[in-house]
């Protein structure tokens, strides 16, 4: 892929990763008000999708795609597919055990300064879903550089060989 036609396409998927790791590393700060919480936790979740989205338009573009060869990519990027999907689901779970924790049968909704972290199972699903999100940005950001490589957009020598071994 041409370097100007990639380019914007990688800001892109740069700005949805900083847009997560920012929500990630700062939405607990705007608990005090429910609304602009959820707001947030929606917004960071459809970036994922957005980000998921990005890739899998990029995979569509491949010459090796075009070629009939998804099982090549499939399993060049399945690491970092399982991650994405991973991150996404615990990212949802965390989402909503935050924002309607049941506690004695109140809702954290009805108080949003509710402490809520002597909830172990709470805080295991935050410590696996911020470790996880490690994973996932580094995941991310390998897997959009390596989509802007040359070679998965023209035919080459190591797609034919790729080809002849599926034959």
């Amino acid at each position: 892929m041409m370097v100007s036609r990639y380019q914007p396409i990688l800001y892109l998927q740069y700005l949805l990763l900083l847009v997560d790791l920012v929500l990630n590393s700062f939405t607990e700060m705007l608990r005090f008000e429910n609304v602009i919480l959820l707001i947030m936790f929606v917004i960071q979740d459809i970036c994922i999708l957005f980000a998921v989205i990005v890739v899998f338009l990029l995979f569509f573009n491949t010459y090796i795609f075009q070629a009939g060869l998804v099982n090549i990519l499939v399993n060049k990027f399945r690491l970092p597919i399982c991650v994405t999907f991973i991150y996404f689901m615990l990212n949802v779970g965390l989402h909503v055990w935050g924002m309607v924790l049941f506690d004695s049968q109140t809702l954290r909704w009805d108080d949003p300064d509710k402490y809520i972290w002597d909830v172990t199972g709470y805080r295991v699903l935050f410590i696996i879903q911020r470790t996880v999100a490690i994973l996932y940005y580094y995941f991310y950001k390998r897997t959009a550089l390596k989509l802007g490589d040359p070679r998965f957009y023209q035919d080459s020598e190591w797609i034919r060989r790729e080809f002849e071994k599926r034959r």
